[in-house]
């Protein structure tokens, strides 16, 4: 299978702390550049992009998981700049899925499992308005399922009786994040964040969603 990132990405930046990548664009993911390609895409938000990416990437049907950020008015942002809080972007997953395989209201189910919807600006250890439980929809159905997913997991009480503050948004760009940050969880297991972090996530969503892990 052909990596998605090679097929889109024109330039990437390598380096957060060079001058350089302050100049380079991170560019917006376009599906139409896909040739031929039956493929939709799903945009979340929820806490750092490295879990929400992993959790995704092991499901079946879907084709790629790319982090990024999506949501704040800052052209071209990189990852210092997100992190400080200077851009309201938020990180953000795109899924590019086969909706033959596996649908929206799927990706929700796991979406709400894969992090807590219930912080406000935050998940666990990350704090700040990047790291905000946040839906970007792409059309009116995606709206439309959204609103139901949240209205359900808020009436089941899976998180208690605590109050869903994901906020539903309209899509507009999706920035991707620089190289490094892409399969993180897979490149580096080993590091503490993912162990006690990112991993336990994982592991949630493995253990609810075992039908639909790819391996």
């Amino acid at each position: 299978m052909k990596n998605i990132l090679s097929i889109l990405i024109i330039s990437l930046s390598i380096s957060c702390s060079s001058e350089a990548q302050n100049e380079q664009q991170s560019n917006r993911v376009d599906l139409a550049e896909i040739p031929d390609s039956k493929l939709d895409t799903a945009t979340f938000a929820g806490g750092c992009f490295w879990c929400v990416e992993a959790s995704f990437d092991q499901i079946k049907g879907v084709y790629e998981a790319v982090s990024g950020y999506s949501g704040g008015e800052t052209k071209n942002p990189t990852y210092r700049e997100v992190s400080y809080g200077r851009t309201n972007h938020a990180e953000a997953v795109e899924i590019y899925y086969d909706p033959t395989v596996i649908n929206y209201e799927t990706l929700l189910d796991i979406f709400f499992v894969a992090h807590d919807p219930t912080q406000l600006n935050r998940q666990g250890p990350d704090v700040g308005k990047q790291y905000r439980s946040a839906i970007f929809y792409h059309d009116d159905e995606q709206k439309r399922l959204s609103q139901k997913a949240m209205k359900e997991v808020e009436e089941s009480n899976a998180y208690g009786k605590k109050e869903v503050v994901t906020k539903l948004n309209p899509y507009d760009k999706f920035w991707i994040a620089e190289e490094y940050h892409q399969d993180y969880e897979k490149k580096n297991p080993n590091d503490s964040y993912i162990q006690n972090v990112s991993r336990p996530k994982i592991n949630k969503v493995r253990e609810k969603f075992a039908n639909l892990l790819k391996y």
